[in-house]
């Protein structure tokens, strides 16, 4: 049957590919034979990260933000450029929402930055890519994979950070529907929840010590995640070994949902 985890002749696109959760699945995907794409706002970093992706396989990188259509229009047509054809596409890219301030607090402002980033940029990119995966399979090349990251927070009570958890509880819900509503044409849609994972998203907490003596206790593993504990999933998911995984929700957080 040969090796169902092997995405040679595939072609990824990892949103915040160039730091963090998202370079951990895309160094994963290229060893695994997959060519990547990623999107980045920041060019350096861009280029940092494909440093490291082109010493595992194929890999190029286009300057994205993804809030904003025209951008992410751009990015795509560069990537279908690239590469010929998208199988699938990992929305990754988001930003935290710091936890500084109270919900009655909260500007409006800074209220639409966040979703604006978070669920609108994972909008934008899922709908280009879906629309092409569509389009594939009228021609009779059904394949895809749509990959969303949410959080442990979107099914948490998440004080002083609401607008970060509705955000992901929103994208858990974008998943299923998309799960539901694409099936027809050999796509499934899935999102992942990370739970306290090292970062550069979450190093300034994980230097305060009054947080991790109040974390590290409840996490079964006894440790932060790091980026490359997501490399498995996202390889399992690009692959055909998931093909009839859809609509699910993979909490990846070493335990600390069941403590």
């Amino acid at each position: 049957m040969g090796n169902r985890f092997d995405l040679a002749g595939k072609v990824a696109i990892v949103t915040g590919g160039n730091g963090g959760i998202g370079l951990g699945m895309a160094e994963a995907l290229a060893e695994a034979g997959c060519a990547v794409q990623i999107w980045g706002r920041n060019a350096e970093k861009n280029a940092r990260a494909l440093e490291i992706l082109r010493g595992k396989g194929r890999a190029e990188a286009a300057v994205c933000d993804v809030s904003d259509a025209k951008s992410v229009e751009a990015a795509m047509a560069k990537t279908l450029a690239a590469f010929g054809r998208v199988d699938g596409c990992f929305a990754n890219a988001g930003i935290g929402g710091g936890g500084r301030r109270s919900f009655i607090e909260r500007p409006l402002e800074e209220w639409r930055q966040l979703l604006a980033t978070n669920l609108d940029g994972a909008f934008l990119t899922l709908q280009a890519a879906a629309r092409h995966m569509v389009e594939r399979a009228e021609r009779g090349d059904a394949f895809g994979r749509l990959v969303v990251t949410s959080s442990i927070a979107s099914v948490f009570g998440t004080a002083r950070n609401e607008h970060y958890a509705a955000s992901k509880a929103a994208l858990n819900a974008l998943t299923r529907a998309l799960a539901v509503e694409l099936a027809r044409h050999g796509i499934t849609a899935n999102a992942i929840l990370p739970g306290w994972i090292k970062s550069e998203m979450t190093e300034g907490i994980m230097a305060n010590d009054k947080f991790v003596g109040a974390v590290m206790p409840r996490i079964p593993m006894r440790r932060f995640g790091e980026p490359a504990d997501f490399g498995g999933i996202a390889v399992y998911l690009m692959s055909n070994a998931s093909s009839y995984h859809t609509g699910d929700l993979f909490m990846i957080d070493g335990g600390y949902a069941l403590f």
